[in-house]
């Protein structure tokens, strides 16, 4: 074999070699950033379901998938880019960026605790007449689409965040498994919790007593497990926006906050011995949610009272 051809076929094992390593750490890379999003993935499944409030059983599934369909359109059209770009020329516009997005979940989160407390809703509810049902959809799943373009964002700011990928094309891929990813998982899991209802009650109309009584518990726990998601939800918006507050302002060198917020974690850990863990990370994510809810209830005040600007669509 000549030897020019044995170099060639060398260098292309050497190359194929790297591209499997490569894409072996972008694998690892998504997996470690798409940890960081969940926060944001479970209020994303906490708001989604109530988009198909008050529409037929059989339009569920399609506008579920409608949604679906526009959520990656949003991650990977028009975010994924945007993202690159800025990773590229501007990495120091993302942590700005990101606790922007920071105080937009705590303006949310911190909203619907006030909301819950009594205090004025803002926007249109999901309680509204149905008078057309075909626009009433269509304007629903716009809405959907518009929500889930907020959290695409943070999402992908996040998982940006976290990356550390030498090249743009690893970064790009790495941010496409895990805008995928998530996406699958949350519609997929709100495919499965909008239709538990319907899958109890044809379980309810068999002869096995058996089946008749998990189709009454599946019917009579849909609407709790909705509740327990919006709430969940809610906490979850709270805990990460104001996790990525405490983080983003010791990053720009405002490191007060961030060290009270360890200081705590870190006495707790001191004086709780063989659950030190996992109860040290919850002080830490409990002071995260309580900065969020102050800065989100802020938010709120000065936009509702000081500047009369109305909330975005109720859920």
């Amino acid at each position: 074999m000549p030897s020019g051809l044995v170099a060639l076929l060398d260098d292309v094992s050497v190359i194929a070699r790297a591209a499997a390593a490569s894409v072996d750490d972008i694998s690892v890379a998504a997996s470690k950033a798409g940890t960081k999003t969940a926060g944001v993935v479970i209020d994303d499944a906490a708001v989604t379901p109530s988009y198909v409030t008050g529409l037929s059983p059989a339009r569920e599934l399609p506008i579920i998938w409608s949604i679906t369909k526009g959520s990656l359109f949003n991650k990977l059209i028009l975010l994924l880019p945007g993202a690159i770009l800025l990773s590229e020329f501007l990495p120091g516009a993302i942590i700005w960026i990101l606790m922007l997005g920071g105080a937009f979940l705590s303006y949310e989160g911190a909203e619907k605790v006030m909301e819950k407390l009594g205090g004025a809703k803002h926007g249109k509810t999901v309680k509204d007449e149905i008078r057309d049902p075909v626009e009433f959809e269509t304007k629903r799943v716009a809405g959907a689409i518009r929500t889930d373009l907020i959290l695409s964002a943070e999402i992908m700011a996040i998982t940006l965040n976290e990356l550390d990928l030498p090249t743009w094309w690893e970064r790009a891929l790495a941010l496409a498994l895990v805008g995928v990813a998530v996406t699958v998982v949350v519609y997929g899991a709100v495919a499965v919790i909008v239709k538990l209802d319907d899958i109890g009650l044809h379980l309810s109309k068999r002869d096995n007593p058996a089946s008749q009584r998990f189709g009454r518990f599946l019917v009579d726990s849909v609407p709790k497990l909705l509740t327990l998601l919006s709430v969940v939800g809610t906490v979850a918006m709270l805990w990460v926006g104001g996790g990525i507050i405490l983080h983003g302002t010791h990053e720009v060198g405002f490191d007060a906050l961030y060290d009270a917020a360890h200081g705590i974690e870190y006495a707790v850990k001191g004086a709780t011995g063989a659950l030190s863990g996992v109860l040290g990370w919850a002080s830490y994510a409990a002071v995260s949610a309580l900065v969020g809810l102050v800065l989100g209830a802020i938010i709120a005040f000065v936009l509702h009272k000081m500047l009369g600007v109305g909330a975005g669509e109720a859920h």
